[in-house]
Order: C-alpha cells, then sequence, then structure tokens
C-alpha cells in the first residue's frame, strides 16, 4: 500500500504542468540584494517560450515587456501574453496596500509564478529576482526552483552616482549603468553634469556653455603632473537625449537627480560667460585642464548670477521632474569672494560676518526658488556651514559628521562618506590597479558600511533616509574603466541598501557573488575579477605547501608564476592542486591572473609564503602567508 502512495503521488506531480518531479534536493538561491524572507522548497517548474503571462493591468503590462526584453536578450524567446491568470503560467499583479513601497511577494510553486506588489516598483523588482532564480546557460528551457519570497526594502534611497563633467559618457553606456542598477535593486542615478573641467548639459538660452564650456583644450597627464595630453576633449547631452535618458530610467523605476554644481567647481561656466565670476578677476576663464579644486567660482555678490542660475534650472526642472535637484554647494574657494567688492558690498548689506555665511545665503536663495516650484535641494555637507537651508536634504561624503549634524537638526540625509562608499578609489595593489585617485576601498569594506550612525538616537535615525556609491571619473577615462571601478561594488552597495542589518552576511554574499559574475561576463562587462580562493589559504605539513586556486567565476582559467614575474595568458595554466617543498628559511612567492570565459582578464594577484623558525619556547615552524591588499590595506590612508 505504502509503495503504491507513492508511486500515486509521483505520478500527481509528473502531470504537473512544468512540475520537475526529479529535483527534490532544492538548488541554492543566489540572489543580490538578499531578499527578507525566503523559503524554499523542493522541486520546480519550467519556463518555455509556450508559457503565457498574464498582466493585470497596464504598468503590469509594461513590467512584463520589460521582462521579455530580457528574456529575448539572454535565451531569444518571449512570452506571449494571456487574457486571464488561469491561461498564464507567469502572473503578474499590482494590489495597492498589499505590499509596503517598493516590496514585493514572489511565489513559485508547481501551478505557477507569481508576483504581488503594492505598486509598480515592487511589481519590477519582483521581477528582477525572477530573473535571477533562471539559469544562466542559454536555453529553452528554464528550470525555477520553488519558492516562496516576501521582500521590501530597508531605505527608500539607493543611489548611485556618475560623473560626466570630468569626462564624459556616452548615453548608450548610461543605459547600460541604468540597466544594472535597477537589476540590483538601485532606485536613484545621480548624474554629475557641471564640473570645472566641462559642462555637460545644453541650455538653449545659453548657448556658450555647450559651445565654450563642453570642451577643454587638453588634459592633464595622472595626478596634475605638469604634463598634458594635447587633445581637445568634451560633448555633452542635448535635450533629446537627457530625456531619453529620464524616460529609460523612470520605465526602470529609477529617478534621476541632476546635479548643477554652485558656487563652486565652476569654472566651465565661467570659461562661457566671463561675468559671472568676481570683480577682478578674469576678464577671461578657460575651461580647466587639471584636477582638483578651482579657484574660480560663481559671484555671490552679483545679482545677473542668481538670474542666470535661475534661468539653468528653469531648464533643468522642464528636463528632470525629479522632486529634487542638487546644486552641489562642496569645496568653494571663497578667497575671490574675500576680494570682490560685490560680494563684500552684498555681505555689509545683509549683515554677514563671514564667506561661510555668504555661502548660506547663496545656498538659501537657491532653495527658496527651487522650493517655489515644488522641488527641494540636495546639497554636499559644506552646506551646513554658515547655516542650513531651512528644507535642504545633505549629502553626507566627508565622513559621517555631517550627515549626523544634518539629522540632530531633522534634516533628511543621504550617507555617501569616502572612506567606504567613493568607488573611485583603488580595490587593490597600486602597482597593478588602473590609474585611480588612491585610497583602499575593497568590496568587502563597502558590503559592510552601515549607513545608520550608532550615535544617533532612534528618532534622528529616521533621518537617514539612504545611501550612495559616488563614481568620480578624474583617472576614470572611458566606459571600461567605469565599469571595473564599479562591479561588483555595486552589488554591495544593493545590499548593503535593501537587506536588513542583521540578515547580512558577507560571507554569505560571496555564495551568491558567482552567479551574478556570470550575467556581467555574459555581458561585457568589464567588472574587476575577485581574487581566486586559496590564494591566502595554504598551509605548511612537513617542509611543504599545496596551492590550491579556484576562481570565484565558474570557468574561470588561472594562469600562475612562480619565479615572481607577472603572470601572462601564455604563463602555466593551474590544472590541479600541487605541492612544493619548502625548506626553513625559504619563501616562495605565487603570482596569477584569472581569465573570465569572455576573456576578461583580471590584475595580477599575489601571495608570498615564508617558512620560518618561531623563536618561542615550542620551537614550531611558523607558515606566513602575506596578501598584496593586506599590504596595500596597510600603506594607504
Amino acid at each position: 500500500m505504502k509503495h503504491i502512495l507513492l508511486l500515486t503521488i509521483s505520478l500527481m506531480l509528473a502531470c504537473k504542468p512544468g512540475y520537475s518531479q526529479s529535483d527534490f534536493s532544492p538548488a541554492p538561491i543566489e540572489i543580490v540584494p538578499a531578499p527578507v524572507l525566503l523559503k524554499q522548497d523542493k522541486g520546480t517548474i519550467t519556463l518555455t517560450p509556450q508559457t503565457r503571462i498574464y498582466a493585470a493591468n497596464d504598468e503590469a503590462k509594461h513590467i512584463a515587456s520589460l521582462l521579455n526584453q530580457t528574456l529575448q536578450q539572454r535565451y531569444g524567446f518571449s512570452l506571449l501574453f494571456a487574457n486571464s491568470p488561469a491561461q498564464a503560467g507567469l502572473q503578474l499583479f499590482i494590489e495597492p496596500g498589499k505590499t509596503p513601497h517598493e516590496g514585493y511577494n514572489l511565489q513559485v510553486n508547481h501551478q505557477h509564478i507569481r508576483i504581488t506588489a503594492g505598486d509598480g516598483a515592487g511589481l519590477f523588482y519582483g521581477s528582477q529576482t525572477l530573473l535571477q532564480l533562471l539559469p544562466t546557460e542559454r536555453q529553452k528551457i528554464l528550470k525555477i526552483p520553488a519558492v516562496e519570497i516576501v521582500d521590501s526594502p530597508r531605505f527608500h534611497y539607493r543611489g548611485m552616482h556618475l560623473d560626466c563633467g570630468r569626462h564624459f559618457f556616452p548615453v548608450s553606456f548610461i543605459k547600460t549603468y541604468l540597466d544594472w542598477m535597477a537589476y540590483f535593486k538601485l532606485n536613484t542615478f545621480h548624474w554629475h553634469l557641471t564640473e570645472d573641467q566641462g559642462w555637460r548639459i545644453q541650455i538653449p538660452q545659453y548657448p556658450k556653455l555647450t559651445e565654450v564650456g563642453a570642451y577643454r583644450k587638453q588634459t592633464v597627464i595622472g595626478h596634475n603632473s605638469g604634463i598634458f595630453d594635447g587633445q581637445r576633449y568634451g560633448g555633452y547631452y542635448t535635450d533629446e537625449e537627457i530625456k531619453e535618458i529620464v524616460q529609460y530610467a523612470a520605465a526602470r523605476y529609477i529617478t534621476v537627480i541632476p546635479e548643477i554644481e554652485m558656487p563652486g567647481h565652476a569654472q566651465a561656466a565661467l570659461a562661457s560667460y566671463p561675468w559671472l565670476g568676481c570683480k577682478g578677476f578674469g576678464p577671461t576663464y578657460e575651461v580647466w585642464t587639471q584636477w582638483g579644486v578651482s579657484p574660480n567660482v560663481f559671484c555671490a555678490g552679483n545679482d545677473s548670477t542668481f538670474m542666470f542660475l535661475e534661468n539653468v534650472l528653469t531648464r533643468v526642472m522642464q528636463l528632470f521632474p525629479s522632486h529634487y535637484i542638487h546644486i552641489g554647494g562642496d569645496e568653494c574657494p571663497k578667497d575671490h569672494w574675500k576680494q570682490c567688492p560685490l560680494c563684500q558690498k552684498r555681505m555689509k548689506e545683509l549683515g554677514l560676518k563671514n564667506e561661510e555665511q555668504l555661502q548660506s545665503y547663496f545656498i538659501q536663495r537657491i532653495e527658496k526658488f527651487l522650493n517655489a516650484h515644488g522641488r527641494d535641494i540636495i546639497g554636499w555637507d559644506e552646506i551646513l556651514e554658515g547655516g542650513l537651508a531651512p528644507h535642504a536634504t545633505v549629502m553626507s561624503w566627508r565622513g559621517e559628521q555631517g550627515g549626523i549634524a544634518a539629522a540632530h537638526q531633522h534634516h533628511d540625509v543621504i550617507m555617501t562618506p569616502g572612506e567606504w562608499l567613493y568607488f573611485d578609489h583603488g580595490q587593490g595593489n597600486p602597482a597593478y590597479e588602473p590609474l585611480n585617485i588612491g585610497g583602499y576601498l575593497p568590496l568587502w569594506k563597502v558590503y559592510g558600511y552601515n549607513p545608520v550612525p550608532a550615535s544617533l538616537s532612534p528618532d534622528e535615525q529616521r533621518y537617514i533616509i539612504g545611501m550612495q556609491a559616488n563614481l568620480w571619473t578624474e583617472y576614470i577615462p572611458n566606459s571600461r574603466e567605469a565599469e571595473y571601478m564599479a562591479f561588483p561594488r555595486m552589488m554591495a552597495l544593493a545590499e548593503a541598501a535593501w537587506t536588513p542589518l542583521e540578515q547580512k552576511n558577507y560571507t554569505d554574499f560571496l555564495t551568491r557573488l558567482p552567479n551574478q559574475l556570470c550575467w556581467l561576463d555574459r555581458a561585457g562587462v568589464h567588472f574587476r575579477i575577485p581574487e581566486p580562493i586559496g590564494l591566502q589559504d595554504s598551509t605548511l605539513q612537513n617542509d611543504s605547501i599545496t596551492i590550491d586556486l579556484k576562481p570565484i567565476l565558474p570557468g574561470t582559467k588561472i594562469y600562475y608564476t612562480l619565479d615572481g614575474s607577472n603572470p601572462t595568458p601564455t604563463s602555466e595554466l593551474f590544472q590541479r592542486p600541487f605541492t612544493i617543498y619548502l625548506p626553513p628559511g625559504k619563501s616562495l612567492t605565487v603570482r596569477c591572473i584569472e581569465v573570465s570565459p569572455s576573456g576578461n582578464i583580471s590584475v595580477p594577484y599575489s601571495a608570498i609564503y615564508q617558512h620560518t623558525t618561531a623563536q618561542q619556547k615550542t620551537e614550531k615552524p611558523l607558515f606566513q602567508a602575506k596578501s598584496l591588499a593586506e599590504a596595500t590595506d596597510a600603506l594607504t590612508p
């Protein structure tokens, strides 16, 4: 009787459409960012070209269309729409109030795949989670593990920044950047559009901003070496391109926040219209050709400056529907203000004690203009100096103190401290990394960041509305280098911003990373390939060391050297563990590179193994391995 019952159950399961009775060992779930609640069951359901999709309303149909686009790109097929849920293996529902904002419920069982959310953003994020459940191989029958997921974000603001002022990036790259942001559930793109080195947004009322301000005659080589490349450089985004990017982002539930820098970082604007600068300086400027902070700033004593900025911001508001407009406010040298008769006159008329208060006046005047048009400002934490504008949101970059001070004053805060979230910082040994601004920001440090300071009271903590990573581009001249600096650190940022703090686990994150790296590799993204497993973990036994290396990304090849030279793809291929005799007093240097299935080549990684004799009573031999990353960490601030 028992055998008959088991046979009956097996036949019932086999008759369920798409259900795999053979798959009773749950496959690992590798979702980034990790969801709030996940319950995995046994078995799978299949998604095929014959599966139909049901979308309950127009917004759900839009999300279904985006999902179909990805299925077509990855697997070569898309799903036909069904007229009712009963006809569909994949069902999408928006039910207001069903989940928290941006939250979703995903259910995969032997009958159907159902995603339900309280709003479109949540339904979209549920669809992105579904995509992460699909196999990485291109095939027509896609097995999906049975699972129930209940998910919503920790923070409402989850941002990535891109500096297009120092270097200009094409629309195609920005769209790709937005695609990956959406895939990892980031919802805000901070677009840095104006700088000393270039003005990137077209303003028809002021054509010289792009005719002159968008181009510099040359660019300094390296870290302000005094040597220049002699090549004219620049570019800008037209009205139509900006509208295209804003619409593309909105379709993926990403808000684009533009940044128009003021009162500093303004030399490109001054080069276009010199009258925007302080009296006694000029009479001409040029778009800056080196890096750093230019002393040339907008004149705070000239009403024409504010008329110009209000006209610019009026056009910006026409192009960008975002509630926030970022106005910079950082790194504003005040030497010119101290010598400018108009600025000094303004200070005297207003009874201002110092130039910090003049900057506060400047920011508050701009804020009042934007508030009158239904917008609010974001500024870097320098806007605290001299008095914070009444409705300003502070982006804390010089550590956390600016954010803490703003939260004390009950202002919203976005944490983006350089120590943890500046993706222009180096990731390893400077000898092997691409030229960068310096510092050391490895993947684990990004992942470990908690943007809510313990020093804040529970009431003050609610003013920390989110976090953002910044990609400044002084030393990132092209899309390829931008990808290297952004990935996979963007994934660590996404999980830190989405997943509940108590559920974050870096070791577990690393087990989910390979699946995501596989998608990046298949898409041709030039990400930084993590160091192979085992390079720093070898141990000494009987005066011998066994080297066993495993790539994090499956299918990656490892090439190595033992003579201290840098490896290349023509070096020895690591195929299996090997053992080397290492007598006391001797050392061994292992260097390796990794080559991904798409041909992406890692930087060299290295470990130095030393066999020394302890000077302790035990007289036991010691074995030490030193990572270049550890050495870099000790050498950099």
